[in-house]
């Protein structure tokens, strides 16, 4: 009898073990799946407050001389084209600040529009209007006159936390039929070029219409 109980134990014992076998393992996993799709609301009305802000601080950044903040602002991969079809870089829009290569009466900005793609990126278009702008040369027997409207787009990217300029393209302003503007030669040879913010060399040119310092970005 103690056989025969003995067996049927092991008997039961096996059976469960086959059992549980025939069963599919259970896996908990906490990663994401591929498909899932963020659905956190965009905060719409703050990213236009921050690049609003960015932009608003150029005028101060140009009459400082503030290179710094054109390294902290603009991406160090960023595209800047001009009017002229010339492209910059970050550090050729730095130096050029820190130089003082651009001074002006007056800078107006105006139909600004921030078009916010995600939480990520947005657009920051407008139209500029600079009144007695001069770029300064080095070397020119005198400045060039480089006042006059442009229109512009900024896109924006946020990377670590941050949002930065990562590419910029300025066209100017002129009436349908009449002469285009006519940028110097030089400007499309010399690094200074990019100092100019009528030529959307560096975000300087989108400035706010009373030329206010705004906080720094």
């Amino acid at each position: 009898m103690k056989l025969r109980g003995f067996l049927a134990v092991i008997s039961l014992v096996f059976s469960s073990l086959i059992l549980n076998g025939c069963e599919p393992a259970t896996v908990t996993t906490n990663a994401p799946s591929a498909n899932t799709v963020d659905t956190a609301p965009v905060d719409t009305a703050a990213i236009e407050s921050a690049l609003l802000r960015i932009e608003n601080d150029w005028p101060r950044v140009m009459r400082e001389k503030d290179g710094a903040a054109v390294r902290r602002v603009v991406a160090e991969d960023a595209i800047l084209i001009y009017p002229d079809g010339s492209v910059s870089t970050r550090e050729e829009d730095a130096q050029g600040t820190e130089n003082g290569m651009v001074t002006a009466d007056s800078v107006e900005l105006t139909d600004l529009k921030v078009n916010v793609l995600n939480k990520d990126a947005a657009i920051v278009s407008g139209r500029n209007i600079m009144k007695n702008a001069k770029l300064n040369l080095p070397g020119a027997p005198k400045p060039i006159d480089i006042s006059g409207e442009y229109r512009f787009v900024d896109t924006f990217a946020r990377r670590n936390g941050e949002w930065k300029l990562v590419s910029g393209i300025s066209t100017a302003i002129h009436p349908v039929g009449g002469p285009p503007a006519s940028p110097s030669p030089a400007a499309k040879t010399t690094p200074a070029a990019a100092a100019s913010p009528a030529a959307k060399t560096s975000p300087a040119m989108t400035s706010s219409p009373t030329m206010k310092a705004a906080p720094t970005p």
